[in-house]
């Protein structure tokens, strides 16, 4: 059914889904005090790490780090979508998912789509009229017919030709700003974004412009700019190219992850069409579980260089839960220099095969990697090699794979795998206990330091996560002016939790899913935070706004202390500062 799915429904299903049972359906729990206990289900472990909170709604594994709410769970373990993940809670429920179809919220969402692609076909009709922008695509080996395939344009350069042309009206505007096409300033006026850019439109799996991506055509910077985080596009979800391989195969037998669009523009003008490209960001869970619904063959080819080496080595780590019987991993390392644009162009196709065909497996890779960075000729480095692999395997699903890299871990260490594997466990069961946790937090209880640092801002969020019912009485106001590392997300919380009074751990944990900051929320909420009747959240957590209002005063006398000897005061700020001090 068309249509989107209200948030107060989603907020109110969350808040009634007994996650022990969704968990419990699927792995066997134990009851372990207020909390139930098992080995985790998404990496191999012989000691329970892995936890699931009635009371908060989420679990957590203090082993791999997986963690998240009966709707994240569903995702990661029968392997859904966040929409299918509600369908099926909502289902085993008996409830019946609403849908937006004819009210406000999904017409406006049409009309964003719309926008997105007008303003797609305009950029593509500026580009004919570009010379310099089509010079630049000659030059980079993109003929006219690639460049219309993969819907290429070109945003001219002012600052408000976007604006001019589809900002006429209130309404027209707020949409420009929805879809990220322009920026508001301080004074409440709007500028275009994209200025004398290549534009590539960013496809959703029904050829619907989501978002775009504009590469500068000189030095400028930054080379590579992306539309921001909106309500159609999350670049953590997204992969560039993937509609157009989809429209170009019939059968998907592989596909290729690069880093740019070009890369993937140029391969595929070179008859190499499974091939997507990553949006100026690490390779997501989320990106894997839309490359491995298509394929069991997936290869990463990045830059040869050490950012290039980086982005594997991320790819390498999100990709472990992933792994299973049937699925096929690998890693091409082009030589130092080199991109998959530029050696395609010097080498051709079919090389750029050749090197897709010899690409290094991931366990290859993991096991080569690790190895670098130790003396493998001495006891202390192959010791030190499978005690640095120990937690990577262990995020590995059981089963075929795992125990064959666990084999060859063990050839290179010099132990047979039986031994290996057993000391392996060993390892695990003594450092990987939840109590670490409860411990860190229970040091941490003491009075929170006056300089207001971002400890206290952490401690806030922890006890406001753990106890959204304790910030109701909080003012705000008091973080006015503080200038500390995460006090904006404080701040949000804060208004969430007072604009809707009802809404759990597990709600905010779904409210922040698709923000960079999300997987820090979730290891702050999985904290053993006390629960007794000597402990007050609501007292605590005054006391650290308290804490940072007076670090945010102290700041602003030392700013206007340091104005006075340099440039002087108005006699505004000579008033205040007389106040303050």
């Amino acid at each position: 059914m068309a249509g989107l799915i209200p948030q107060d429904f989603i907020d109110d299903l969350i808040a009634r889904a007994d996650i022990v049972e969704v968990v419990g359906r699927r792995v066997q729990l134990k009851k372990a005090g207020r909390e139930f206990k098992a080995c985790c289900p998404f990496h191999d472990e012989k000691s329970p790490s892995f936890t699931v909170s009635p009371g908060k709604g989420f679990y957590h594994c203090f082993g791999c780090g997986a963690h998240g709410t009966a709707i994240g769970f569903l995702m990661e373990f029968d392997h859904l979508s966040f929409v299918d993940a509600i369908e099926s809670l909502a289902g085993a429920m008996g409830v019946e998912v609403p849908r937006s179809e004819s009210d406000q919220p999904a017409k406006r969402y049409d009309e964003l789509f719309s926008l997105m692609d007008t303003v797609s076909r305009f950029w593509q009709d500026c580009l004919k009229d570009s010379p310099e922008a089509v010079a630049y695509l000659q030059k980079r080996g993109i003929d006219g017919s690639t460049a219309k395939r993969f819907g290429i344009g070109y945003s001219p350069d002012g600052w408000s030709t976007i604006l001019d042309k589809f900002g006429q009206s209130d309404e027209a505007t707020e949409r420009l700003l929805a879809t990220g096409l322009i920026i508001r300033k301080d004074n409440g006026k709007h500028y275009d974004r994209f200025r004398d850019r290549l534009m590539f439109p960013i496809r959703d799996p029904r050829g619907r412009t989501i978002g775009f991506g504009g590469r500068t055509m000189g030095d400028g910077e930054p080379k590579y700019l992306n539309s921001p985080e909106t309500v159609l596009f999350h670049k953590g979800r997204e992969l560039y190219g993937l509609y157009e391989a989809r429209q170009a195969l019939r059968q998907i037998d592989q596909l290729v992850v690069v880093e740019g669009y070009m890369d993937a523009v140029a391969l595929a003008r070179n008859g190499i069409d499974f091939v997507v490209a990553t949006l100026g960001t690490a390779t997501t869970h989320e990106h894997l579980n839309r490359l491995f619904r298509l394929t069991d063959n997936v290869i990463f080819s990045f830059d040869g260089d050490s950012a290039g080496a980086k982005a594997a080595w991320r790819a390498l780590e999100n990709a472990l839960p992933q792994i299973r019987e049937g699925r096929q991993i690998r890693f091409v390392f082009l030589p130092e220099g080199e991109d998959p644009d530029s050696f395609v162009k010097d080498n051709g196709a079919d090389a750029f095969v050749g090197l897709l065909d010899k690409g290094i497996p991931l366990s290859e890779f993991l096991i080569k990697e690790l190895a670098s960075q130790v003396d493998m000729n001495s006891i202390d480095g192959r010791a030190r090699l499978a005690e640095t692999a120990r937690p990577l395997i262990n995020r590995i699903p059981v089963g075929v794979y795992r125990e064959l890299l666990i084999n060859s871990l063990a050839e290179a260490v010099g132990l047979t795998a039986a031994k290996l594997e057993k000391m392996m466990a060993a390892s695990s069961a003594a450092t990987d206990r939840p109590t670490q946790a409860s411990q860190a937090f229970a040091a941490k209880r003491r009075r929170p330091s006056a300089s207001g640092g971002p400890s206290v801002v952490r401690r806030a969020i922890t006890l406001l996560l753990n106890h959204p019912e304790a910030c109701q009485k909080l003012d705000i106001e008091k973080l006015a002016g503080v200038r500390r590392a995460g006090v904006d997300l404080l701040a949000a919380l804060i208004e969430t939790v007072q604009s809707e009074p009802n809404i759990t751990t597990a709600g905010l944990l779904e409210r922040w899913r698709h923000d960079e900051k999300g997987r820090h929320l979730s290891k702050l909420a999985a904290a053993n935070v006390p629960n007794d009747d000597e402990f007050d959240p609501a007292a605590e957590l005054n006391e650290c706004m308290q804490q940072l209002a007076l670090a945010g005063r102290k700041e602003r006398i030392e700013f206007l202390i340091q104005k006075q000897r340099l440039t002087g005061l108005s006699d505004d700020e000579k008033s205040e500062l007389t106040q303050r001090v």
